[in-house]
């Protein structure tokens, strides 16, 4: 009989857990979205030009037990545009895609701080919310599916 107390903790426990990292993951995400939110309301706006798309390839390698390698290629597009001091500001975007989301010669909305210009983002849906997106989405996916367990659990325990 004790042993059935046990495992029930222990079940708990670890629905606990996986109700805790998701309620990190959804924390992260508000964090991030305040943060974007709060960047493009404090932020000057321009017209920039995309110059050159910077080609850079990252290797990630496994565990040492499998020396399994990869490598992946991104674009990340270097973008020209004129701040409000009327000096021009040329930065790299901190997001990278394959393939590229941007050509030489388009076109973008530019958005960067006036106390500090170089500190500049692409305005797009990309560099501003899918970090943001991301993190909300698995915290409420992962939190959602805890507390439906938990909930599930309490039933069938009032129940029997």
């Amino acid at each position: 009989m004790q042993s059935q107390g046990r495992g029930r903790s222990a079940g708990w426990w670890v629905t606990f857990g996986v109700i805790a990292f998701g309620a990190l993951f959804l924390v992260i995400g508000v964090v991030l979205t305040g943060v974007s939110i709060s960047y493009a309301a404090d932020a000057e706006r321009a017209r920039g030009t995309v110059t050159d798309v910077e080609w850079r390839t990252s290797h990630s390698t496994g565990t040492h037990r499998s020396r399994s390698s990869s490598s992946s290629t991104m674009a990340y597009p270097v973008v020209e545009f004129t701040s409000a001091d009327g000096r021009t500001r040329t930065f790299e975007s901190s997001g990278g895609s394959n393939p590229p989301s941007y050509e030489r010669g388009e076109r973008v909305d530019v958005l960067y701080r006036a106390d500090s210009p170089e500190d500049a983002r692409i305005d797009g849906f990309v560099s501003m919310w899918l970090l943001p997106l991301i993190f909300t989405g698995i915290g409420l996916l992962i939190t959602g599916i805890g507390t439906a367990v938990a909930i599930t659990r309490r039933r069938r325990s009032r129940a029997a």
